[in-house]
């Protein structure tokens, strides 16, 4: 019988107090953002708001709880713009959408920093069933500048074996989820694709938890999406939000891993689905695809949801959670 495991790719926005406290302890320019190196008054916010957002989570139902990333101003190249081998440069646009962050220009070695596992382990001291959330390597090389390495192949692999690093110091967690919008938005060349798949590779082989390689923003060239395949994880995500068509396609044509995470809710829109509109999308899924019955399904968000005000953030966790139990009884 498939699993049904209602979860988030995290990334979330702040509770609208702590925006507040923000705002005043760190100001409004670029030199104010995150650094890792933020003083007790503005840690004491981030813990409070963490402390909230995991309660959050366990009482919409989900089954993964996710840190949520609060700190990361910089979005997904939050890992790289907190090193201390890495410059920030000028602030440049996050994909196709109003979002910016500050670009990370590596200048030396990228050797262990440790900060997202710290954040880990403060969630796994409030939670069980934690979920781990790291851009994966190809997205996370494609939004930084290399200075250092001078060759992308050499970049990303050094860029895999950091998250790799890190991944290693994980506590205990039940999920890795490796968000891979570059994929999408600027998909790897011919041979570039398949060390992208060799990437995953090796920040997966860092841990037991099940891996999940979430791609969003529309859906996989044909080709990205083989080589995708040909990668060691438990499972690969489909935005069913932004192309559908795309996503039944690729998995029609080529196939898929035994278990697979479904964008159903639109993590970048206000209108919240209905539980039942999201398990409709889990049923469509199902019944378009030769797959017999998967092993586990993740219900998620096809986005993360730091886009959204965060009442309506509240109550999309809240149809992923219920969406997940109408099918368990349909089961």
């Amino acid at each position: 019988m498939t699993e049904r495991i209602a979860t988030t790719p995290g990334v979330f926005p702040l509770p609208d107090w702590a925006k507040d406290d923000c705002s005043d302890l760190k100001g409004h320019q670029k030199d104010d953002l995150i650094t890792g190196d933020e003083g007790p008054e503005l840690t004491a916010v981030y813990d409070e708001a963490r402390e909230e957002i995991v309660t959050v989570q366990q009482d919409a139902g989900l089954d993964r709880i996710v840190e949520g990333q609060l700190r990361w101003d910089d979005m997904l190249a939050h890992p790289l713009t907190v090193h201390d081998s890495v410059e920030t440069g000028g602030i440049v646009r996050y994909y196709d959408n109003n979002n910016f962050y500050r670009d990370p220009v590596v200048v030396d070695e990228l050797t262990f920093d440790g900060d997202v596992a710290a954040e880990l382990e403060a969630t796994a001291e409030l939670a069980g069933d934690v979920q781990a959330v790291l851009p994966g390597p190809y997205s996370l090389a494609d939004l930084a500048a290399d200075e250092y390495y001078d060759d992308d192949e050499e970049f990303l692999a050094a860029v895999a074996d950091f998250l790799a690093g890190e991944v290693d110091a994980f506590p205990d967690v039940e999920t890795l989820f490796l968000l891979e919008p570059s994929l999408v938005e600027n998909p790897p060349e011919d041979g570039e694709d398949a060390r992208a798949s060799e990437a995953i590779d090796v920040v997966a082989d860092a841990t037991d938890a099940a891996v999940v390689v979430q791609p969003y923003f529309g859906s996989l060239s044909e080709k990205v999406h083989a080589h995708l395949l040909d990668a060691d994880v438990d499972a690969v995500g489909y935005d069913l939000v932004s192309d559908h068509d795309g996503c039944l396609s690729n998995v029609n044509e080529y196939g898929t891993k035994d278990s697979v995470s479904l964008g159903l809710v639109d993590g970048q829109n206000t209108l919240v689905e209905s539980p039942e509109t999201v398990a409709e999308r889990v049923d469509w899924f199902e019944e378009n695809t030769p797959v017999n019955e998967f092993d586990t399904v993740y219900l998620t968000t096809n986005t993360e949801t730091f886009y959204l005000p965060y009442s309506k953030f509240e109550k999309k966790l809240a149809a992923l959670a219920e969406a997940a139990q109408l099918e368990e009884v349909k089961a």
